[in-house]
């Protein structure tokens, strides 16, 4: 293969990663919380990153928050949420993705 061939493999080979979809989480809320200035109501949650912005999606709705993506010192085996509780809600301070060491904070 010439050097023009092996650049255009690897162009698609990497324009192919995009469209492979994104992974989601599931994410549980059991009572109303914040990510972000958006508020969630209890319920079961898809969660993607896109960007820097969290998407929640539930019941054909989406909602988004900015996130800074952190990576975290080891891999996650499951999905967790650090949380803040004030008042009658909760605020999501920060959110492990299994499977990775990425963390997503929330807190900006």
């Amino acid at each position: 293969m010439t050097a023009k061939s092996l650049l255009i493999v690897g162009a698609l080979g990497i324009s192919s990663l995009a469209f492979a979809g994104t992974k989601s989480y599931d994410i549980i809320l059991n009572s109303p919380t914040k990510a972000g200035a958006t508020e969630l109501k209890p319920g079961e949650y898809k969660l993607k990153v896109e960007g820097t912005q969290a998407v929640f999606s539930r019941d054909g709705q989406q909602f988004t928050a900015p996130v800074k993506i952190q990576n975290g010192a080891h891999k996650f085996d499951a999905t967790t949420m650090e949380t803040s509780h004030q008042g009658d809600m909760d605020t999501i301070k920060a959110i492990d993705l299994a499977g990775s060491n990425t963390v997503l904070d929330f807190q900006q």
